[in-house]
Order: C-alpha cells, then structure tokens, then sequence
C-alpha cells in the first residue's frame, strides 16, 4: 500500500508540473506594432489598419574565429505564429584536415608519413597506385608495399571499389574454367 501512495504522489506531481508549464505558455500575451497605412485618392478614400506580429526566429550565427579551421557552420531556424525554432551546427571537413596534416607532416621531414596521410583518401590512393608508386604500408615502401597492399586488401581506403572490380574478374576466370571443363568432357564423350 505505501508503494501504492509513493507512485500516486509521484504521479500527481508530474501532473502539476505539466499543468504548471501548460498555464505559463498560454498566459504569456503577445504584442504586435500596429502599422497603419492610410492611402487617398481623388476618387476613393479610405483607411486602412495591419496588425501582424513580427517574427522573432532567426537562426543564430556561428563564428568561426580564425580562417585556419577545418570546419563551417550552417544553422536554419522557422517561426509560425505560435512556434519559432532556431538551431545551428558546426560541421568538421574532414579533407581539410587531412591536408593540414598532411603539410605539418611534410613540413617536419616526416615526408613517408605526409604521403601515408594524403594516401588514406581513395582518390589519392588511386592515383599513387595508377602512378606506379603505391602509398605505404606499415613503414615499407615501393614493391614490398605493393605486395602488402595485395595481400591485405581490406585494408585498402577503396576496399569496397576494388572487391567490385575483383569480384568481377574472378567470376569470369570461374566462368572460363568451367566452360574449358564443359568443352573437356564433351570432346571426350565424341572421342569414345
């Protein structure tokens, strides 16, 4: 039974909250500016009143306070006549920071190590493999990170573009093979 009354109570409370907030929010007035516009003529006379109460959503600025980020910022906000919601975020490039530390790197000597950050974006990966000089591979280089590459492709930035392509070429090796096979038993069978 004293269960019973905790929960009750608890109920109760929540319930004067929610009556709380909801009298709060309705009981607020809202004014408006009156705009009154009076237009005449020589023919036609007359006034004329527009109430309308303005808008006050605007999607709030975010400052980026020096040009040396890797991020932008975009915010949206809505207003109705009872409602107006504003928000903004920050959003990280993650390309521009690859490339800053890419040249820091460089910039240190560690140029093995600026190559192997640039060579974590596919396109560039790509590129140096097209080039002929692979991108390295834990510390080797050249033909010995040619080799490594080939034997743990899954690792590769362009992992799911190379299975694609390598798919496709086993399948026609299986396809060739099981049509030399088919050819195989058949010039046997004409040849008993």
């Amino acid at each position: 039974m004293l269960l019973h009354n905790v929960v009750v109570e608890k109920v109760l409370h929540m319930v004067k909250y929610v009556l709380f907030i909801f009298v709060f929010l309705f009981s607020l007035q809202s004014f408006a500016e009156t705009n009154t516009v009076t237009s005449t003529t020589s023919t036609v006379s007359g006034t004329t009143s527009v109430d309308r109460t303005p808008s006050t959503a605007s999607a709030p600025s975010i400052m980026n306070s020096n040009q040396d980020v890797c991020s932008f910022a975009a915010s949206a906000a809505i207003q109705s006549q009872i409602l107006g919601i504003a928000g903004g975020t920050s959003i990280r490039d993650m390309n521009c920071e690859r490339l800053k530390l890419s040249r820091a790197l460089y910039r240190m000597g560690m140029k093995v190590a600026a190559v192997s950050m640039l060579c974590q974006d596919e396109r560039v990966f790509q590129a140096m493999e097209m080039a002929g000089t692979p991108c390295p591979y834990m510390g080797k280089i050249g033909i010995e990170a040619a080799k490594e590459w080939l034997n743990n492709p899954e690792k590769r930035p362009d992992y799911e573009k190379w299975l694609k392509e390598n798919a496709i070429k086993n399948e026609e090796i299986v396809t060739d093979e099981g049509a030399l096979s088919i050819f195989s038993v058949l010039l046997m069978l004409l040849l008993i």
